[in-house]
């Protein structure tokens, strides 16, 4: 067998293996900490109550969480590839605390969702949105999507009901398009995101590791401070989630084209971009959609990386409260 092609990945990556190397043997070889098998079954309960479940017309059960009191304004969460809603605990345990509704999904695929091996596509992702926003009811909600989810919450805020939507954020997100082709010249090569596949292929774990531990948080920086648990716990929810689907998704983030959905997003809406950001660079992505946005606000974090929604939550959060309270 011939080895995959990953040196289009590995520059992409950039890792300093021995900046990380205090980090990797802090994981213990990744080993599982307890509880967390129960976390992924399907009919774990809690108390009386069982682990929330939404299931869509084609049947696959999407798993959700929905904090605080009903009556208050919402706030709906939309995660990045290839993680769950735990990636938004920072930010519901922070609106929780400030009188917020929040509300997160493991999208089709990721999580403790079903890991269908059909649907893993924009459309039917954002088709799941509205059933499940739609059986809750959600109205007057902000959507919040980092990434991937970015691109997630920009198709749903273009299509939602009227009143469902009152402002939408997009964090670190891909929109308008991410792949490099004649129509995008400074986007991202299709060689790294074959690179990605070749490599989830390959080893999944072991890329999952790689890319968590150095340019999704920025610790392959130099002077870096590097966080174990944080590249625990990307390295945890992604495993978690199916391989198919996070394959056929790979494709999603990179190829989709949202440039009509941005223009279509009435809400004001912010978009929010760090500017050594290497998995979505800003200059083919935020500085491209405020462009297109009809009452959009950008706002640049300077040397901030991808995942600062996580290593930046003591900035990021405030921030986010005082444009959903503008």
């Amino acid at each position: 067998m011939t080895p995959p092609d990953l040196s289009a990945l590995e520059g992409w990556l950039n890792l300093d293996r021995r900046q990380m190397l205090g980090g990797l043997l802090a994981t213990g070889a990744i080993t599982a900490a307890p509880g967390w098998a129960s976390s992924t079954s399907p009919t774990h309960s809690l108390g009386d109550h069982d682990m929330a479940f939404f299931t869509t017309k084609d049947g696959t059960q999407i798993f959700y969480k929905d904090w605080g009191p009903k009556e208050a304004q919402p706030i709906v969460f939309h995660h990045g590839w290839p993680l769950s809603a735990d990636d938004w605990d920072a930010q519901m345990l922070f609106f929780l605390d400030h009188g917020f509704r929040v509300v997160a999904h493991d999208r089709r695929g990721h999580g403790r969702s079903t890991q269908t091996d059909t649907g893993n596509d924009m459309d039917t992702y954002v088709a799941d949105v509205i059933e499940f926003t739609d059986h809750l009811d959600l109205k007057n909600a902000v959507h919040i999507g980092h990434s991937t989810g970015g691109g997630e919450a920009a198709r749903y805020a273009a299509q939602a009901k009227l009143g469902r939507v009152a402002k939408a954020v997009l964090v670190g997100a891909i929109p308008p398009i991410m792949v490099k082709s004649d129509k995008n010249p400074h986007g991202t090569p299709m060689a790294v995101f074959d690179g990605f596949r070749s490599a989830l292929t390959a080893n999944r774990a072991q890329f999952y590791l790689d890319v968590a531990s150095g340019p999704f948080y920025g610790f392959n920086r130099e002077g870096a401070k590097v966080y174990p648990g944080t590249i625990q716990n990307w390295w945890r929810q992604g495993m978690i989630g199916g391989a198919k689907a996070h394959y056929d998704c790979i494709a999603v983030f990179s190829e989709t084209d949202f440039t009509e959905d941005l223009k279509r997003i009435t809400v004001p809406t912010i978009v929010m971009h760090g500017d050594d950001d290497q998995v979505v660079p800003i200059a083919d992505a935020a500085e491209l959609s405020i462009k297109l946005l009809q009452h959009g606000e950008l706002k640049v974090y300077k040397g901030y990386p991808h995942g600062m929604l996580t290593t930046h939550a003591d900035v990021l959060n405030p921030d986010l409260l005082a444009f959903i309270k503008a």
